[in-house]
């Protein structure tokens, strides 16, 4: 997305950082999303809005001297791909503008990056923050700069992944941060469960029950889901909201053209109550970790599991992954009938992306930029078996089936949707996780869920 519980990041073999707790979408790996706290007070908002004058990172009056990147020091793939490129595919840029790589932890983020923006000393490349707000308020200052327009001037505006386009523009209004990650989200399935218990993979809501049902009755954990973190049970509400109302409908909400008390939207909430009520989460979804969720799928203890496609790093090792790779499928959060949506309209995020200094820009950074959106794609699939929203251009190794397929799926996905909390200040998004569990278990009624989150959405 950035949903608060975001900040823990789970490591593939290849350093993934996933969202535990993002999308936490945006995120994820860097993956998942957590929104931390906006930008605190006034004063600190007006003073970014009045740091339009200077030049950033170390930057002359010509633009910037460095190819400087302040990045979260958890986010190693992003750095390794960036080093790896100025010394492969980017060398004739990094000699006209050596790359300089500086980490903060991910806490610090948000903090750092208004500190730099009141100083006008805003790197090259910056992680955008946290929560989508920070970024909006540093480009209403014109700090910020306009990627597609800048990326449309040198000619590989076409290398960007329509996907990545669309997600990012959803949470930022506009595309102004490089996608170095990109996750898209949806059901993996056991096909040897499937197969075993003569269950056809559900191509509607309906039938995504009926299995659910059937699984339960041989004994097996329907849905494995961490009711401790939350999120991947509020991802299963803005799902149904997204087959029901179309792709649009939390959007509708944060315009306030909509409520989350509105009956169709309390209607989602109570679909997935039900699952949960009928037991197709299984025992102790409450106190159920995030590692222990993706543990009873890959030990075949659950039939299915809502996940994102960060968790390619564990799918893929032998060494973990006790079904096998090839005993995992995927499936889009299938339709709802008489449904606006569309199960292509597929749930996506960047991990925690990486803004460009407009004060900084020059031509040297556009050469610098031209040629990370045209190699990164393939090297990040090579090197890292990532996948980001750049298109991967050129020679990217032998990927496996399951990652070959995510790739696939994004290719042909032009629509994109963003998880629940996505959208929601950081109070509501609290409120919405903490209250996950209470929902599927029948302490809170679907109603009273989406009370306390849209009354923190008013106040928050």
């Amino acid at each position: 997305m950035l949903d608060t519980k975001l900040k823990r990041a789970v490591r593939s073999r290849q350093h993934l950082k996933r969202f535990k707790a993002l999308p936490r979408g945006l995120a994820v790996p860097l993956r998942h999303f957590r929104p931390l706290a906006l930008l605190s007070t006034a004063t600190t908002t007006m003073l970014l809005l009045a740091a339009c004058g200077g030049t950033g990172g170390g930057a002359s009056a010509g633009g910037a001297s460095q190819f400087s990147l302040t990045i979260n020091d958890d986010n190693h793939i992003v750095q390794q791909e960036l080093t790896k490129l100025s010394t492969g595919a980017c060398t004739t840029q990094n000699q006209a503008l050596p790359l300089q790589i500086q980490t903060v932890p991910i806490g610090n983020v948000d903090q750092k990056v208004q500190l730099l923006a009141g100083q006008s000393a805003l790197p090259v490349q910056f992680a955008a923050g946290n929560a989508p707000a920070l970024t909006k308020t540093l480009d209403k200052a014109g700090q910020v700069l306009n990627l597609e327009t800048t990326l449309k001037s040198l000619g590989v505006w076409d290398d960007i992944q329509p996907a990545a386009i669309k997600t990012v523009q959803n949470l930022y209004g506009k595309f102004n941060v490089m996608p170095y990650q990109f996750n898209i989200e949806g059901i993996w399935y056991n096909k040897k469960l499937f197969a075993q218990h003569g269950v056809a993979v559900p191509t509607n809501y309906d039938e995504l029950v009926a299995a659910a049902a059937k699984f339960k009755a041989a004994g097996v954990i329907p849905f494995s889901a961490s009711g401790q973190a939350g999120w991947p049970i509020t991802r299963l509400i803005s799902g149904y909201l997204y087959r029901e109302l179309g792709p649009d409908a939390l959007q509708a909400v944060a315009n306030g053209e909509a409520k989350l008390t509105d009956p169709a939207y309390v209607k989602a909430a109570q679909a997935i109550a039900d699952l949960g009520k009928a037991g197709y989460f299984g025992q102790g979804v409450g106190s159920i970790d995030y590692d222990t969720s993706v543990q009873q799928f890959i030990t075949g203890k659950a039939a299915m599991f809502y996940m994102g496609s960060w968790e390619l790093g564990d799918f893929n090792d032998a060494t973990k992954d006790q079904i096998g790779a090839a005993n995992i499928g995927f499936m889009p959060f299938p339709t709802v009938a008489g449904g606006q949506g569309s199960a292509d309209q597929i749930p996506a995020n960047v991990g925690l992306p990486v803004a460009v200094s407009a004060k900084s820009y020059n031509a040297k950074v556009g050469d610098w930029l031209g040629c990370i959106t045209k190699n990164y794609g393939a090297a990040s699939l090579k090197d890292q078996g990532t996948i980001s929203g750049f298109k991967p251009n050129g020679d990217a190794g032998s990927l496996p089936p399951l990652t070959q397929l995510v790739q696939t799926t994004i290719n042909q996905t032009s629509t994109s949707v963003l998880w629940f909390e996505a959208l929601f200040n950081t109070k509501a998004t609290e409120t919405s996780q903490t209250n996950a569990a209470p929902l599927v278990t029948g302490s809170i009624s679907a109603q009273q869920f989406m009370q306390k989150v849209q009354d923190d959405l008013a106040t928050g």
